[in-house]
């Protein structure tokens, strides 16, 4: 990698998940900062998000008027009063200086928002991460990165706080509900798709890092599971910029071919529905894409896309053992059985916090108020996420994003979307072709 110190990990400091103080590791301190937020939403509180959409230039400004500023305000102020006292103890008499570089990091993540609230790019299935990804780039590239603003850059803390915040919005019941079917294919799916992403990976040279967060993102649900694959395995944060930015330009031909696919090929709304849901990478374009062939492919595109979601921290939990049991990078390090107190230690603590989110907001807090939560606390994930992708755009030189791996990565992700693509369609015809 380059010798810019804007992409080194000593400029950027972060608290480790290495030290034995658990005030001062990271996967704790994600689950601590997310806790006031989850007892707040599971107390009542509903934070009114700031409307992002419009069309157009005339509309271009709507996101600007003093009542959506004040929202974002508001948001800003729950950023920033929580990411600062959880980081507290690692930041001491640098707290200040966080404040100000995550007040940019901030107001970079929400013009991201701006910009994939325009109805065009959200035709395009466009997402708010790769303008996140984009105007840190951007900053990084035209502007410099002063010590204030590289405090900010803590891209895995805000990352695994988003991640918990994610679990509390996958409700089990819901899913259990919703079909078995749905269930069984995201089951048959996962495993299937990943080792044979993974398979290709290592045909092509790939390295082993890499290839996880491939085979996670093509097999899961595409960004979540490779951010959660990311911090489970402690991978390199370019290579995930690289996977989030491949899986979501993947999804646009993908979103706008599989209805005509559907189509031609004769497919009941039900088999489309799961056939989409099973093999696009995101939410929103399941949505987008199946909105296309019909009510009840958006119904069963939605199950079969959050029954695979909800399978995230058991993909975290199983990759994190079976990383740290190999040695991690290619397996030739470490032979020898770790201890259960080595596992314990690498084993990512903001997968409890999500499991412990999910139960909680499934089975504890009363159905109307985890469903109305579902909304607001979608938003508040995307401000960490959007922070988190401003941060990884900070450090990252496009010159070396565009040479990670030489092609074969991107190579190795189509190669297991193909796979995806075919085998979900057999899942789909048997389980929901009835």
């Amino acid at each position: 990698m380059s010798a810019n110190p804007a992409a080194s990990d000593s400029a950027y400091p972060s608290p480790g998940r290495s030290t034995a103080r658990w005030w001062q590791n990271e996967d704790w301190l994600a689950v601590l900062a997310a806790l006031p937020v989850l007892i707040a939403v599971a107390g009542g509180w509903m934070p009114k998000m700031p409307s992002m959409g419009w069309s157009g230039a005339a509309e271009a400004g709507k996101a600007f008027s003093m009542d959506n500023l004040g929202l974002s305000a508001v948001l800003l102020i729950v950023f920033l009063a929580i990411s600062v006292l959880a980081l507290a103890p690692s930041l001491g008499r640098r707290s200040l200086r966080f404040l100000g570089g995550a007040t940019v990091v901030f107001v970079l993540g929400w013009l991201s928002h701006w910009v994939a609230g325009n109805a065009a790019v959200k035709a395009w299935g466009i997402e708010y991460v790769v303008f996140a990804l984009l105007i840190g780039m951007i900053w990084s590239h035209l502007l410099p990165v002063p010590e204030w603003l590289r405090e900010a850059v803590r891209t895995e803390f805000f990352i695994k706080v988003g991640i918990v915040l994610l679990g509390a919005t996958i409700l089990l019941q819901e899913m259990l509900k919703a079909g078995l079917p749905g269930l069984i294919q995201g089951a048959l799916v996962i495993p299937v798709v990943w080792y044979a992403c993974f398979f290709i990976a290592k045909k092509l040279k790939v390295d082993d890092e890499f290839g996880v967060m491939l085979s996670t993102a093509v097999s899961i649900c595409g960004v979540s599971a490779a951010i959660a694959a990311c911090g489970a395995i402690q991978g390199d944060r370019k290579k995930l910029s690289y996977v989030t930015s491949i899986v979501l330009i993947c999804a646009v031909p993908m979103m706008i071919l599989m209805p005509v696919a559907v189509q031609k090929l004769g497919l009941s709304e039900a088999v489309g529905g799961a056939w989409i849901g099973g093999t696009l990478d995101t939410s929103g374009s399941v949505a987008a894409a199946t909105e296309q062939v019909g009510k009840d492919a958006t119904k069963v595109g939605v199950i079969v896309k959050l029954s695979q979601n909800v399978l995230i921290g058991v993909a975290a939990f199983v990759l994190s053992i079976w990383w740290t049991m190999r040695g991690g990078e290619g397996g030739a390090g470490k032979r020898e059985k770790p201890s259960v107190g080595v596992i314990w230690e690498r084993f990512p603590k903001f997968v409890i916090g999500f499991v412990i989110a999910s139960i909680v907001f499934s089975y504890f807090v009363p159905a109307t108020v985890a469903e109305a939560a579902s909304k607001p606390l979608k938003g508040l994930r995307e401000v960490w996420f959007a922070a988190a992708f401003v941060c990884i755009g900070l450090e990252t030189r496009l010159g070396e994003l565009f040479s990670l791996g030489g092609g074969r990565p991107a190579a190795a992700f189509l190669g297991g979307q193909v796979f995806n693509i075919l085998w979900t369609l057999i899942l789909a015809l048997w389980l929901f072709g009835r």
